[in-house]
């Protein structure tokens, strides 16, 4: 079987993490400290606080905003669920705009259009590890006084027009074991706003900035040094790893492009795309997703079904149609793109596609 994704820990993840045990110094402490610093020297910001997951990031950068009960809150239909249900832990209420068709990304038409006098911010989710169409979002949340948050949770190194990704707003990561870069589990909030910064570092401790002294309600979802060891040692081959995936998704775009009822994924102009997931798509998604299982070739569906016609959504009144977002609900494949995989992979997964593909034509 070819996985979908391998996360990738070796010797020197092992040893750093051996290292901590042996410190004696297993919660937040030097490790997350320094692994704060040298992400945030990586992203190029000045704060970096690091988190136990991608949705404790995205709850801490709201409330560290002020946004709670009475504010609506602009996301994408088209996500885990985690990018709308973070408004909902604040007392907001999460709106959705549909996608772009090519990109899979908040349209920012759409975002325009929902729009009210109670909208306080943005949420940009970066899906696939292609950024949104950043410079409009942008220009929207500048003219409305809103504020922008992205979910860079798959987007780790992503850039538009040279930009690193987290450049327009408060960025949110997530370090979850199939991401470009694994802490095991956990997260980061990064912005270049100090008051934000020392809000998101009270609110993951219990509301202290002094111990014992709690300013504000607060929580325990802090990182580990373990998590963090493994962080820092990731963090070194970040680069090398998007450098892999990108150049397997090339390959598997030049070999797979003109294949009757397959599409491959569409990059944005002036955007480098770090390729989280490599998501192709069909109307005949289910039966390739089964032949392609079959011929043990690891497959996903990110995501069959969209956040606003997810059950629990529905009990809570959601009746938006978002034509966009339910129609690729129902095509989006994503192929094993991963660094792990070899040429033989490759040509493996190529030559199941144009196989089982042309029962489809």
């Amino acid at each position: 079987m070819i996985p979908i994704a391998h996360p990738m820990i070796r010797e020197e993840e092992q040893a750093a993490i051996i290292e901590v045990l042996q410190s004696g110094q297993l919660a937040q402490g030097a490790k997350v400290r320094l692994f704060e610093e040298e992400f945030a020297a990586w992203c190029g910001v000045d704060h970096a606080v690091a988190v136990s997951s991608g949705t404790a990031a995205l709850h801490l950068a709201l409330l560290a905003h002020d946004i709670g009960a009475g504010a609506e809150v602009i996301t994408t239909p088209f996500s885990f669920i985690a990018s709308a249900n973070c408004v909902l832990y604040t007392g907001a209420r999460p709106c959705f705009a549909d996608i772009e068709a090519d990109y899979f990304t908040i349209d920012p038409v759409k975002v325009a259009e929902r729009i009210t006098p109670q909208t306080r911010a943005i949420i940009a989710v970066h899906l696939y590890g292609q950024l949104c169409d950043m410079t409009a979002i942008a220009m929207l949340a500048e003219k409305h006084g809103l504020i922008l948050i992205e979910d860079a949770c798959q987007a780790h190194g992503a850039k538009l027009n040279g930009e690193m990704v987290g450049t327009w707003g408060t960025a949110c990561y997530s370090f979850y074991p199939t991401k470009n870069m694994t802490t095991g589990e956990g997260g980061i909030v990064t912005t270049n706003d100090a008051r934000i910064a020392q809000r998101v570092r009270m609110l993951r401790n219990h509301g202290m900035a002094q111990r014992y002294i709690h300013e504000m309600l607060g929580y325990n979802l802090r990182m580990t040094d373990l998590q963090a060891a493994i962080g820092l040692v990731q963090l070194k081959r970040l680069e090398v790893w998007n450098q892999k995936r990108q150049a397997n998704a090339a390959h598997l775009s030049a070999q797979l492009q003109g294949v009757p009822s397959i599409t491959t994924p569409m990059l944005r102009p002036g955007a480098t795309h770090v390729f989280h997931q490599y998501t192709i798509r069909t109307a005949y998604r289910d039966r390739l997703a089964e032949r392609l299982q079959q011929r043990g070739i690891g497959v996903g569906i990110h995501y069959p079904i969209p956040i606003h016609q997810q059950p629990f959504y529905r009990d809570l009144g959601y009746v938006d149609c978002l034509q966009n977002a339910e129609l690729a609900s129902h095509e989006v494949l994503s192929l094993p793109v991963h660094p792990l995989l070899d040429h033989g992979d490759l040509t493996c997964i190529v030559e199941a596609v144009v196989e089982e593909a042309a029962h489809f034509v």
